[in-house]
Parts: C-alpha cells; structure tokens; sequence
C-alpha cells in the first residue's frame, strides 16, 4: 500500500462521507436542487430537455430578459470589461455604482445608499457591521438566513423573539440596559410564509424602547408601495423606519444589494462593513442592469398590477383546489404539504407535469410544515397559471389525502 492508502480519513471529512442524504433521495428519484437549466424565458426554463413553467423564480416583474435590462448590461461590459478585481474600498468602485446608490437612496428617500455586492453580503455587513460589542440585536425568528448569519458575526448579544410575538420583543428590548444601542432586524415580507410584516406596531415598538428598525426588502421592492419602494411606502412610514436593506436579484433581474439611510448611517457602514471592504465589488452589467430595471419599474407601473393580478388568480384557484397557503398575502404563495417526504414527491408530479416549482424543507422550515412554494411573476400568462393550477389539481389527493 501507498503511504496515502494507509493514511486514515480525518474525522472532519469522514463526516462528509457519512451525510449520504443526498444520494439517498437520488436514488428514490426525489432530488430536487441543482438542477440545471439549458435556456430561459422570463417564465419557463428548458430542464432535462423539457421547457417547464417557472414558478420557483423571483422573477416578480419580469425584467430578467427586458430588452432595456439587457442591453445596458451590454453596454456595460463594452465600456467597463467583465469585472473591477478589486473591492469598493480600493479600485472598485465605478460611477456605475454612485449611480445606482443615488437612485436608491431617492427612490427609498433616505439621505444615502451603500451598494453591495449580493444580497446575502448586504445582509451581513448591515447586522454585523452596526452592531459593537455592547450592542443588542434584536431578529424575529423567520427572519432570512441572511441575517442570522449575519448576528453570528456580530459582536454584540442577539435576541430571537417568536414571529410577530410584539409582546415578547417589548419585554426584551425592555430588559437590556438603559442606554445600550439597540437595532430590531425584520423581513419585510416573509420569504417562507408570503406575509408582511406588522410594520406599524413594530414601529411603534422600536419608538418606545429607543431602538433603531431595519427592514429587509428583498421580497418587497418592486413588489409593495408607491413605486414598488417597499414595505414602508406600504404602509406610509418612510419617515419611521432607520434602515432600508433590499437586493437586486428579485424584481431588479440582477445581482447586489443595498442598504439605505441616514447619511451618518451609511458613512459609518461604508467603512465598518468588512462584506464590503473585503470582497470584489458588483460586476459593472450587474449593476447596470439593475439601474436599466430601475427605469423599466418606473417607466412600465402597469407590471406591478399585472404581477398582483396574477397573485390573487393563482392564489384564488388553489385555495378553489382546498390547498392550505397559510396567510400569504404577496407573491410568495406557499402550498402546505406536510413532512419532508411527501413534499418531495409532490415535487416531483410537479416537475414531471411540466412546472418548476421548490420544496421548502428543513431547515428553512419546521419538519411537519414543508411546503412547496410558488413564486408569481408579473410576466406570467393567465394560459401558464391555469396549467399551474391543472397540474395541482391532478396532484391534489397526493397533498390532501
């Protein structure tokens, strides 16, 4: 034997060979993730040699093959190369950037706005990069993994409250100490469940205990207030709510995030944030795209009525079928179908009759509550939906029993 035969598996990778789940569901046919797709429309996807309807996209209003969109991408890449190999602190950043951060910041009618190079990073360097070591952080329990990610990075001491539980977030902000900075963290829609957040009360609350609000958009833009502006447009308190967090990869068709506020605020988050300061900053297309769709949401209102229009018929016909979509009231439409198994095989009689839908397991969710989750998009026909809700009602026994 080799020196390398004899050598035995360190107990870390040894692990890895004993997670065989994923092999398991393959076997059973029931594996759902990294399928990959050969093209795309705005509402179908080619998969294993079939065109399938896509209803797991975030594609809300539609934009990711706008001709406006794609074309300033283009441009973009002629004029500024594939990329800017280097970070927004150093060599990064672009006009291109300054650009998109200026119109955030109006569109959101805060003082400033910090781009990011994903989502997941403008979470991070948000929750992380504000909160010190004698800081309080304060996250409902369905907040994105985004964020919790982020308050394990942070150095200061984090507080789960239970979702929507307002009175178990008073006594919490109540009890850390008088003068400690405090920061509530709050989806604005819910990526799991389609609900929006009781922004008024919570306002209310951070207002009493002296704590500042940041809401994550990234469901919301494009989708709720005046202008697609998100969840505080909704509701008409702009002025009430500290931080705007959002991301580009839903309704913006592109890639990046952003948070927005005072000016102070993001001063102090532009050279705080280490997801900003060490990582290469958003490709030049990706950020022209994102200022093209900008346009094309001002420009084309009529998508955001066609994206709800759609919501409530594919909603409406599957609540017809006795589907159970809890209280989604967005985009977001979760079908309920119990445990981790027979979600995968309602995903799969999806899948095979031609719709492109995800099963949401743990730990997203809890065991008993995965759910195949469908995403509407403004671009959507009402011929795609009803074959959407023919394919649910052929599985319909398959869910209900």
């Amino acid at each position: 034997m080799t020196r390398d035969q004899l050598r035995e598996t360190p107990a870390l990778l040894a692990r890895c060979e004993s997670y065989t789940l994923p092999e398991e569901t393959k076997a059973a046919g029931l594996y759902a993730f990294f399928r990959p797709s050969a093209q795309t429309t705005s509402t179908e996807a080619l998969v294993e040699g079939c065109w399938r309807i896509m209803v797991g996209s975030n594609n809300y209003l539609g934009l990711t093959h706008h001709p406006r969109v794609l074309e300033a991408q283009h441009a973009a890449l002629q004029r500024y190369g594939s990329g800017s190999t280097g970070s927004r602190w150093l060599n990064g950043t672009l006009d291109l950037h300054e650009q998109l951060e200026a119109r955030l910041a109006v569109l959101l009618r805060k003082e400033a706005a910090l781009v990011f190079t994903t989502g997941y990073q403008a979470s991070l360097g948000a929750v992380s990069g504000f909160i010190g070591r004698d800081d309080h952080l304060f996250l409902d329990k369905l907040d994105h993994a985004s964020i919790v990610d982020g308050a394990r990075l942070a150095a200061g001491q984090v507080h789960r409250y239970n979702h929507g539980d307002f009175e178990q977030l008073s006594r919490r902000l109540a009890a850390a100490p008088e003068g400690s900075g405090k920061l509530i963290v709050s989806d604005g829609i819910f990526s799991m469940e389609g609900t929006i957040v009781d922004l008024p009360r919570l306002v209310a609350i951070a207002r009493e205990h002296g704590a500042a609000l940041l809401i994550d958009d990234a469901h919301a833009l494009g989708v709720l207030g005046d202008d697609g502006a998100g969840t505080a447009r909704h509701f008409g308190l702009d002025d009430e709510v500290d931080l705007v967090m959002a991301t580009f990869s839903k309704s913006l068709a592109s890639v990046g995030g952003v948070v927005a506020g005072s000016a102070a605020a993001i001063s102090y988050l532009r050279h705080h944030s280490r997801a900003l300061m060490f990582t290469a900053s958003a490709p030049p297309a990706a950020v022209a795209g994102a200022l093209a769709a900008l346009d094309v949401m001002a420009e084309e209102p009529e998508r955001r009525e066609s994206l709800w229009r759609n919501t409530r018929r594919m909603a409406e016909g599957l609540r017809s079928l006795g589907f159970d979509l809890g209280d989604s009231e967005t985009p977001i439409i979760p079908v309920l179908a119990g445990d981790m198994t027979r979600t995968l095989q309602v995903w799969r009689a999806l899948f095979d009759l031609g719709v492109f839908a995800h099963p949401i397991l743990p730990p997203a969710v809890g065991p008993s509550s995965c759910r195949i989750r469908v995403s509407v998009s403004a671009e959507h026909t009402d011929e795609q939906i009803d074959r959407v809700l023919e394919a649910f009602a052929s599985i319909r026994q398959l869910v209900l029993g």
